[in-house]
């Protein structure tokens, strides 16, 4: 009621009251507009709309709140999964660090080896060729040997050849024959 009090003089002081001719009169359309519009105020109020448009917006925002609840939550969870997996990341990254460094001792372990490896095998190597040298050495001095042994003989041939007279060298020939009977009996 305070509401409608409040409501007529409000619209006292209006500007309709400085129309020619008497406001309460329904030949006055400012005074009919104003009917219309408590009546419409009226209905409202007897429907309770504005305890439904309250209730609409309470219920509005307490879905806003829920909502943004929910988002915080939502938030809340994402910042959590963020920090795992960048926990995740700096554990990956020192197993990776801790890879590559064992790597690194690997392949110096590896080169050391393989120095060690190619040294052995210059070692063995030069020591082949050591040996090939002798033997050839060894084989130089054979054939040397028997070219100087076969130039002796072919030289001997000759001089007993040109010393020996025919009667003599078939004297030797008997020789030769019966030793060679002697010590294959």
């Amino acid at each position: 009621m305070k509401k409608l009090s409040l409501l007529i003089a409000l619209t006292a002081a209006s500007p309709a009251f400085a129309a020619s001719g008497p406001f309460f009169s329904l030949k006055n359309t400012n005074f009919v507009v104003l009917l219309g519009f408590l009546v419409f105020v009226g209905i409202l109020l007897w429907k309770k709309v504005p305890s439904m448009i309250g209730g609409m917006l309470d219920q509005r925002a307490a879905g806003i709140k829920s909502e943004l609840d929910e988002a915080r939550a939502l938030r809340e969870e994402a910042q959590s999964i963020l920090a795992s997996y960048e926990r995740k990341q700096r554990e990956v990254q020192e197993q990776a660090d801790a890879i590559v460094a064992q790597a690194k001792k690997d392949a110096e372990a590896a080169a050391v080896k393989a120095k060690e490896d190619l040294k052995s095998s210059i070692a063995r190597r030069l020591a082949a060729a050591e040996e090939q040298i002798g033997a050839a050495e060894a084989a130089a001095i054979r054939d040397v040997r028997n070219t100087a042994i076969t130039v002796a003989v072919a030289a001997a041939t000759d001089v007993i050849a040109k010393n020996m007279s025919a009667a003599d060298a078939n004297a030797l020939i008997d020789t030769s024959i019966a030793e060679v009977g002697d010590k294959l009996h």
